[in-house]
């Protein structure tokens, strides 16, 4: 990582996949070079489309809103919880979190190897995050929790209005980013940003980047 930046998000593409239920993501071309002097892009998506950063409103009732999120919360140094090598559906319990410290960085993320799999239907079979696993997290210090899944909560295709992992999290006015991406070969410890539209609401699309310190 020495002297290098790594991009971990994924790109926002017309059609590319959603959450269950979320709206889809469509880009067309506005204005064109050729016939208006300028090419620009309209933009159809959701606040929860690609790699993106839930703000507390996303599932807590008077929660903050992205635009009050401050950007020193999502910029720092992160542990990095590699734990490859799972089946579809399976729950990250205490045993796989491995040998945490007393505090953990304010950044925490998981690491499944399940980014190989966006775009596809075994992305909505992620492994996710149990509630207990999340819960000791935040009590050791951790403030931003990142993972490289469709949610930390198993995703339902059909629709689910259960998400502990995000009541755990968010309830405790922390922020979660999900669809990391590139995470392959991270060291344990990075230093990462991510960096969001300011936008007045619930959620917003990230450019997620680790770089050396």
């Amino acid at each position: 990582m020495t002297g290098v930046m790594r991009d971990l998000s994924h790109p926002v593409a017309d059609g590319m996949m959603v959450y269950p239920g979320d709206p889809g993501v469509h880009l067309a071309p506005a204005l064109e070079l050729e016939r208006d002097g300028a090419a620009v892009t309209a933009l159809e998506l959701g606040s929860h489309t690609g790699t993106h950063v839930d703000a507390p409103a996303h599932t807590v009732a008077g929660g903050r809103t992205m635009d009050a999120v401050e950007l020193d919360e999502l910029v720092g140094d992160a542990l990095v919880i590699h734990v490859e090598g799972l089946e579809d559906g399976a729950l990250i319990g205490l045993d796989d979190l491995g040998d945490l410290p007393a505090r953990v960085p304010s950044i925490v993320v998981v690491d499944t190897g399940w980014a190989r799999h966006f775009g596809t239907e075994r992305a909505l079979r992620h492994p996710a995050l149990g509630r207990d696993a999340a819960r000791l997290l935040v009590e050791r210090g951790m403030r931003v929790l990142a993972v490289d899944t469709l949610s930390p909560d198993p995703t339902d295709a059909a629709g689910t209005t259960s998400f502990p992992v995000h009541e755990v999290v968010l309830g405790a006015d922390g922020l979660i980013v999900e669809n990391v991406a590139n995470l392959d070969g991270l060291p344990d410890r990075v230093r990462v940003g991510f960096f969001p539209l300011r936008i007045a609401g619930d959620g917003a699309p990230v450019r997620a980047v680790a770089f050396d310190a």
